[in-house]
């Protein structure tokens, strides 16, 4: 199914967020211009490289992670005749994607007001870094300590880590999405297209949700706290099983406490009145995990896995990329293609299905 077939999307985006939603967009069908700056090599990416990877590839493994499905054209947008070949781009898409500072607006022809003349009809997504400050270049890594992930990832104050994705654009690259799909819907009707803009610094606050919310309402400030979770327990804690797999929990509710310890075989914990309902356990977690740690080390990984989740507790096992990787639900989202003539492989990006 190709929803999007009939759109024309330009993409001047690079990095990670702007090219997310133009792959976004190819996997639903549309055909996908990116233009590259041919002065610097095209997108910076490409030459992110892993050791392991060969030097004189045109492509990285994290440039091909959002780049299937498009055809890439290296340009000079301040040279005249291929500002002359984007302006005639321009005039007949659908979607134009670009993510470049404020100051580079002009000299790449990308003007919001420049671009609207162009084609009226044109859904013009952008995203820039920070919200009240345009000129200021952002990395996801940036946005993470500045919006407050970095304060509350890690093991304490002084280990510290980031989250190993770049979550920031990934958010970014959601909200963008959404914001581009309503200005397409809303042209349906008006005939009119629209300028939809997304900050990384916003979408990193959205993103919050929760951990916002305790601040706001209850006055907590989140800190670190590895895996575990502020309003739940045991909820993030890992154990180790007796053949060195390890699992994490998931409990959310009193019943599925009363499950867990019914699987283990402790029935006293359930009984105990520290561990009584949730705001008990969360009080008292660093009594109940060791607890619950002496009773799964009986217990292989696979076996206490499946006897958890029939018994309706919520638990999983702690796996590896490879090892996720090797799933049969992973290996159907493996989309493979050639970029550059270099063979390239990635998961697709969209995880949802339409169906009649």
């Amino acid at each position: 199914m190709e929803p999007l077939k009939d759109l024309l999307v330009i993409e001047t985006a690079s990095v990670l967020a702007g090219p997310a939603v133009g792959m976004f967009m190819a996997e639903l069908g549309a055909r996908v211009i990116k233009l590259e700056n041919r002065r610097t090599g095209g997108d910076v990416t490409r030459r992110w490289k892993l050791p392991e990877e060969d030097p004189a590839s045109p492509v990285s493994a994290y440039f091909s992670s959002v780049n299937w499905g498009k055809e890439h054209r290296l340009v000079d947008l301040t040279d005249p005749a291929a500002r002359a070949d984007l302006d005639a781009l321009l005039a007949r898409a659908d979607v134009l994607i670009s993510n470049h500072l404020a100051a580079d607006a002009g000299k790449l022809g990308l003007q919001r007001e420049r671009v609207r003349a162009l084609n009226p009809r044109l859904v013009h997504g952008h995203i820039k870094g920070f919200a009240d400050d345009p000129h200021r270049p952002a990395f996801d890594v940036v946005l993470q300590a500045e919006t407050g992930y970095l304060s509350m990832t890690g093991a304490d104050r002084d280990r510290l880590a980031k989250v190993p994705i770049a979550l920031i654009d990934v958010l970014a690259a959601h909200q963008l999405k959404e914001g581009i799909l309503l200005a397409l819907l809303q042209r349906s009707t008006t005939g009119r297209g629209a300028y939809v803009e997304v900050s990384l610094e916003e979408a990193a606050l959205t993103g919050l949700i929760n951990q916002a919310t305790n601040w706001l309402m209850a006055g907590q400030v989140a800190a670190p706290m590895g895996t575990l979770h502020p309003n739940i327990a045991p909820y993030g804690e890992l154990f180790a099983c007796a053949d060195g797999g390890r699992i994490i929990l998931a409990v959310g509710s009193d019943t599925q406490f009363k499950a867990l310890c019914r699987v283990l075989g402790v029935p006293a914990l359930a009984a105990d009145v520290r561990f009584a309902g949730n705001a008990d356990r969360v009080r008292h977690r660093a009594l109940l995990a060791p607890a619950l740690g002496a009773a799964i080390a009986r217990f292989t990984r696979e076996a206490l896995l499946r006897d958890l989740l029939a018994g309706g507790v919520p638990a999983g096992a702690v796996r590896t990329v490879d090892e996720a990787l090797a799933t049969p639900v992973a290996r159907a989202m493996v989309a493979a293609s050639v970029i550059d003539g270099t063979p390239t492989r990635r998961l697709r990006g969209n995880a949802f299905r339409i169906e009649p």
